[in-house]
């Protein structure tokens, strides 16, 4: 199925510093088969040299990057606004069909083509998680241009019923949404020889990701903790192990060898409004053993084991068991990797171009009105 005439390019903007960057090159080299070029403009830090190759490995996809900030971090605004002048630039010329913005502060701006949002997480639902209770005046702010540019984009999407509920809960109901999944490619998660070891992933210094769980009962499991993500927090900070053992960030060759080896998966969240990491690791065939959270949930149904997470009490019986229980350990691993293969990048894109044409369909009939 092609996308028709009138959808040929996307401007997609996407930040470096986590899953965004991996949805945009996966959705990016979905669209190609509909004939969709894509300009990526990526901020929040220059790409690694891993990431640009992982970026010229798509041929339907041109990266732009800035080091602007983004919206979430400490005194971004100046840069957040420099950042617009440089996307409403790269429209002048590159002369998209669709705008595909990955943040929120942006939506505003002055576009001359429709503009499509994904809503991957936000700062309100993540203080709620990870605090209990509501972001501090603070991010009075921030609140305004989340809400200012949701409302002004054409349609919202998110990668899951939660996440849309989130953004009705804090910011008021966008007047077009959709659920749309994020989606990974089987092919590149080889399950390899499973050794006895337990695994997790992520940004390690975000308090949604609750590392600090499994740093506090890894000394009590029969099997080692490896932990692999960035440990310091772009605004200073550091999240550090003595009984977990740390593997840094990793490439994503290397990240693939080390879910395909894992046995267990741990993804102990607070917070996690879809969990790319989780999908990866299910497809690498890993048995999951996640947060007790309403997202998670939603997305894995029977096929992972769910505890509470900050009971780690919880977390190193359930970790124990399955560690001991090889039968039930694979057939943990098997309901997850066929969960897994329904989160297809071909799945995705199709959706996102649907998206994409009903958005210019209603963009065009306005400028007719």
């Amino acid at each position: 199925m092609s996308a028709g005439p009138s959808i040929r390019r996307v401007l997609m903007t996407a930040d470096t510093v986590g899953g965004v960057w991996t949805f945009a090159l996966e959705l990016s080299a979905a669209l190609r088969p509909h004939g969709i070029e894509v300009l990526l403009a990526a901020m929040g830090g220059e790409p690694s040299p891993s990431e640009r190759i992982q970026a010229a490995r798509i041929p339907n996809l041109r990266l732009e990057a800035a080091d602007y900030r983004l919206e979430w971090m400490d005194d971004a605004w100046r840069d957040v606004a420099a950042a617009g002048e440089w996307l409403l630039d790269l429209e002048a010329r590159f002369a998209p069909d669709i705008v595909h913005l990955n943040s929120y502060a942006h939506g505003a701006l002055r576009w001359r083509a429709p503009v499509v949002m994904t809503a991957h997480s936000c700062v309100l639902s993540w203080w709620s998680a990870v605090h209990g209770e509501p972001a501090p005046p603070r991010w009075d702010r921030y609140r305004a241009e989340v809400t200012r540019g949701l409302h002004a984009a054409a349609t919202v999407t998110a990668p899951s019923a939660f996440m849309l509920r989130e953004l009705e809960r804090h910011y008021g109901a966008p007047a077009n949404a959709a659920v749309i999944h994020n989606g990974r490619a089987a092919a590149r998660f080889t399950p390899l020889a499973k050794r006895p070891f337990i695994l997790s992933a992520g940004r390690v210094w975000d308090g949604a990701k609750n590392a600090g769980v499994l740093e506090s009962i890894a000394a009590d499991l029969d099997w080692p903790v490896y932990v692999a993500g960035e440990q310091r927090h772009p605004d200073g900070g550091e999240q550090r192990f003595e009984h977990c053992r740390a593997l840094g960030r990793l490439n994503p060759a290397a990240l693939r060898r080390w879910y395909g080896h894992a046995a267990i998966y741990a993804l102990p969240a607070r917070y996690e409004p879809f969990g790319l990491s989780a999908l990866e690791a299910a497809l690498a065939g890993c048995a999951l053993v996640l947060a007790e959270i309403p997202s998670l949930r939603e997305i894995w149904r029977d096929a992972a084991v769910f505890i509470p997470p900050d009971d780690g009490g919880a977390w190193m019986v359930e970790l124990n068991r399955l560690a001991a229980e090889p039968e039930q350990r694979r057939e943990m691993a098997a309901r997850a990797r066929d969960r897994a293969r329904e989160f297809t990048p071909g799945r995705m894109g199709l959706r996102y171009v649907e998206c994409y044409a009903g958005a210019l369909r209603e963009w065009e009939a306005a400028c007719v009105s």
